[in-house]
């Protein structure tokens, strides 16, 4: 049986990756690696953690040691990593968590793999052979990483780096460390940038989660400067079945871009937010128009980011299995349907209880 270690998998993007790989790689242990710091819930996985391939390690990846007693007991043949601080105006107030968490943490495990795996550095690149692969290190990133566009062009795999805040940089730095790694001491690795995630159980600070509670509760809906920044948005489920498509399928020592070949403005998102809640709530169409907020833009914002994913669908033939309006409306029930979880974050509740449990 192959051990499977994936980093942050009770946060967002994580738990839809731990779920799509216990579901389909029965023969592997999926082990669950988590901090549970204040984003990660592992009532996101309340529906497999039961399952006789699962199995849930509280450690926190910026402790060595606690990442040792964890690869001790299992000796991992591979590590999808996604542990990460993500958040871009939490990075703008303390920096050195962002450094700490997402470059010493992947250092920390970068490390550990280089100890417990038998690498060539012939293998340069950390390109193997299909036939002989038997580890990998599956490194998860962000396109924020390659910095702001214009009003054209895209992001391609090719595309030079230039972070412009806290956040991208220290992901940036974590890129460059995993293709490093793989240069000097042929580890073989598989680096992913996605572009902005949405869809069940999203922490309410992001852009969608929070304007979905917010409208719930009749609050502002904070909108950054003139809220024409434009992105490109990814249904969660859809980004989930890429990493474990491209886990499984793609070849060591390359870079994917997985974006939902689509993009929007902020406040026309918002707009369609608010059109398609206020018809689910039964309030007259334009009700929470009045909840829009514009506040002051925030230092370093990327004015556009938009991701070419055509690389991942001619190798592997991957695509997004939803349109925006689709994968939103998905979203939206699920938080409506799901209000005690939202409270539940919201209030501290879990926290505390993970708190009294873990510590």
């Amino acid at each position: 049986m192959k051990n499977i270690i994936i980093t942050g998998g009770a946060g967002f993007i994580g738990s839809h990756v731990v779920r799509e790989f216990v579901k389909n790689n029965p023969e592997a242990m999926i082990i669950n690696l988590d901090a549970l710091t204040y984003a990660g819930n592992l009532e996101n996985l309340k529906d497999i953690e039961n399952e006789p391939n699962y199995v849930f390690e509280k450690a926190d990846i910026t402790k060595p040691e606690e990442l040792r007693k964890v690869f001790e007991k299992y000796n991992p043949d591979a590590v999808v990593h996604l542990a990460a601080e993500s958040h871009v105006d939490r990075s703008i107030t303390d920096p050195m968590a962002f450094i700490n968490t997402n470059v010493n943490g992947t250092a920390n495990l970068l490390n550990l793999c280089k100890e417990f795996w038998t690498l060539n550095p012939d293998h340069t690149h950390g390109r193997f052979p299909d036939e002989k692969r038997t580890n990998l290190f599956y490194h998860v990133s962000t396109d924020e990483v390659y910095g702001s566009l214009g009003e054209t062009g895209f992001f391609l795999e090719t595309t030079s780096y230039d972070p412009q805040s806290p956040y991208s940089a220290s992901k940036a730095a974590s890129d460059h460390l995993v293709r490093a790694y793989g240069n000097t001491y042929g580890m073989p690795f598989i680096v992913s940038n996605c572009s902005n995630n949405y869809g069940p159980n999203h922490f309410p600070e992001k852009l969608i989660p929070l304007c979905i509670s917010n409208i719930i509760n009749e609050r502002p809906l904070p909108i950054y400067g003139d809220g024409k920044y434009t992105r490109d948005w990814l249904f969660v489920i859809d980004h989930a079945k890429g990493i474990h498509q491209i886990f499984n399928e793609a070849k060591t020592g390359e870079t994917y871009n997985i974006g939902g070949f689509n993009e929007w403005q902020n406040i026309d998102l918002v707009k369609e937010l608010i059109k398609q809640m206020d018809a689910k709530l039964g309030k007259p169409e334009g009700y929470s128009d009045k909840l829009i907020t514009f506040v002051k833009d925030r230092p370093g914002h990327d004015k556009r980011y938009a991701i070419d994913a055509t690389k991942l669908n001619k190798e592997l033939g991957w695509k997004p299995s939803v349109t925006f309006e689709e994968g939103l409306g998905k979203t939206i029930d699920w938080y409506l349907e799901n209000k005690e979880w939202l409270e539940n974050v919201t209030s501290g509740d879990y926290q505390k209880y993970y708190n009294k449990q873990y510590h």
